[in-house]
């Protein structure tokens, strides 16, 4: 799409903001792993064979690990699945020796000439990261109020709890905090669900495909090809309960989801409804996706079907791979957008403010252009900052390409990335994609997508990982053109994030609404500060914070511009 060089406004209501970065002739986004030494391949363990697990992966995590203030990046790994398989029968072979391990990015970010330089360095054996699973997704949280960023690694076979010990790097403390599932998860999420101030965890688990039960499924022309989910069982979910300093229990069943199966892909916790505790919600392949409704009584209660969120418009349930949640039309409240397959539409569900939603795919723009691609990671992020939360899909086929196949393609399922900005309230979005840099012309296959500063710059950047290839890192050069307001949130308690925090800053005329998280998008996660983009606005603007515990605190005067690191306790009533 051209933008006119001159600066656009966008209205919400009586609100008005211009934006700097919507001039805009430069692309948005330039691809940098390679220079920056993010040199990480993805390995699915490829062998000829169709195994379900392997086209599934991989997640990354975007965190702060070492507390130097910048963002360092966790990406998931692969393995060899069959037991008879070597790795010479990789057809995708990355180098060295079975098993391989997750791997941990140190980012040595340095300023030179007044702009940031990204480094990074391969720290994995001196933080003691040794996850050598068939890694699927990961989720980041501080689990014991130390401080320091955990993280909770999901598997094709038995998860890992890595406890972040500050200098000493991580350890695995799965067994040791009751932490263990051995089911296939994909997404999980940290919540603190009954405002104790610990945060619990909720796990989203697939089906129950093993390699006992691997089936080989075929094309219309005969040519083996991956299952579909629904050859194989879904699998429950499970709700490990945080009893206190990171010990956790299986309270699946107290909770009320125990018995609820639907093959979860993609997991995300806010408030939906606007009472101040967290909800979840559970994006299904191929089956009714769950709206877990907090009680404020210990248990969730699917509302899904009654708040319209199962099914799309039609009344379809659709293959949800990756869930964002966010206020995407300055209205209030959190919406919800989820990526699906091809020759499905992603589907958009807008919030009234009470819990209940419409889909408004069609008459928002996003349909048709979402048809010819399968959706994985995904979120609502603002890349121009000019105070309007913009859409991006990573995307890539579950189903092999016939023409990739005839081109003789090793792994047939590739596909280009999207995004499309946001017009500002209710006037929808334009696809974007062809203008936003060289990297979306490129066509692989991804899947999971972490959103955050990774250079400190004011803006969001983001981080793919592809199936079978090499991770991407999209510098995002445009936002920092606008004025913006960055905030790290910290409860009182131990000074973590504050995750389920959410934020409400009012500058000039225009009221915004951001929440503190790190989960969503398709198994991944991401940066916990909250972006703000102010367009032109360079004055001082308010804040108002309701906490995870449901008090609320007041911040004025903060300056745009820069990060500013509030503490619960900090702030006026």
């Amino acid at each position: 799409m051209h933008r006119p060089n001159q600066f656009l406004l966008f209205l919400a209501g009586p609100a008005l903001f211009a934006s700097a970065a919507a001039a805009a002739e430069k692309a948005p986004f330039v691809e940098i792993a390679g220079q920056a030494g993010l040199d990480f391949v993805h390995f699915n363990g490829m062998t000829g064979k169709e195994y379900f697990a392997e086209m599934m992966g991989a997640g990354v995590a975007l965190i702060d690990y070492d507390g130097d203030g910048d963002l360092d990046v966790y990406l998931v790994q692969g393995q060899l699945l069959g037991e008879d398989d070597s790795i010479d029968d990789a057809l995708i072979p990355i180098g060295g020796e079975p098993p391989y391990s997750d791997r941990l990015f140190r980012n040595d970010l340095e300023i030179v000439g007044g702009k940031p330089v990204l480094r990074f360095t391969d720290v994995t054996r001196e933080a003691g990261i040794a996850a050598t699973g068939y890694g699927m997704g990961v989720a980041s949280g501080d689990v014991n109020n130390d401080g320091h960023i955990d993280l909770y690694v999901t598997n094709f076979g038995e998860n890992n709890l890595l406890l972040n010990n500050g200098k000493a790097g991580f350890s695995d403390a799965t067994a040791d905090r009751g932490a263990a599932d051995s089911r296939w998860s994909v997404s999980a999420s940290f919540l603190d669900f009954d405002r104790d101030g610990w945060l619990d965890l909720f796990i989203g688990n697939y089906v129950n495909y093993t390699m006992l039960s691997h089936e080989t499924c075929r094309l219309p022309n005969g040519i083996p090809d991956y299952c579909s989910p629904s050859a194989y069982r879904p699998v429950n979910d499970r709700f490990l309960h945080n009893q206190g300093g990171g010990k956790f229990a299986n309270r699946s069943s107290q909770v009320g989801i125990e018995k609820i199966f639907g093959a979860a892909l993609g997991v995300i916790a806010a408030d939906f409804n606007g009472d101040g505790w967290a909800d979840v919600y559970v994006a299904n392949d191929g089956a009714e996706n769950q709206l877990w409704m907090n009680d404020q009584k210990g248990r969730f209660r699917d509302e899904s079907l009654l708040a319209g969120t199962a099914v799309n418009m039609e009344g379809k349930a659709e293959a949800s791979m990756g869930v964002t949640a966010e206020d995407f039309d300055g209205d209030g409240d959190i919406d919800l957008f989820m990526t699906h397959l091809s020759r499905e539409t992603n589907t958009l569900y807008v919030n009234d403010g009470q819990g209940w939603f419409e889909d408004r795919t069609m008459s928002l723009a996003l349909g048709q252009s979402s048809l010819s691609a399968t959706g994985f990671g995904t979120a609502w992020f603002d890349y121009d900052n000019d105070g309007w939360m913009d859409l991006f899909s990573a995307n890539g086929a579950v189903t092999k390409v016939e023409a990739q196949i005839t081109a003789g393609e090793i792994l047939p399922l590739r596909q280009a990335n999207q995004l499309w900005r946001n017009r500002g309230g209710d006037r929808g979005f334009d696809e974007v994609s062809a203008a936003a840099g060289p990297v979306f012309a490129l066509s692989e296959v991804s899947r999971g997508a972490a959103f955050g500063d990774i250079d400190n710059d004011g803006d969001a950047d983001i981080v793919v990982t592809n199936n079978g290839g090499p991770v991407r890192l999209l510098q995002n050069v445009v936002g920092q053109d606008s004025n913006w307001l960055g905030v790290r949130l910290l409860t009182g308690s131990g000074g973590r994030d504050a995750i389920g925090a959410t934020l409400t800053l009012r500058a000039a005329d225009r009221t915004l609404s951001r929440r503190v998280h790190t989960d969503g998008s398709y198994a991944s996660a991401s940066d916990p500060r909250v972006l703000f983009g102010l367009g032109d606005f360079d004055g001082k603007a308010d804040l108002e914070v309701r906490w995870p515990d449901g008090s609320t605190e007041r911040f004025a005067g903060l300056k745009s511009g820069r990060y500013h690191e509030l503490v619960q306790g900090s702030g006026s009533k």
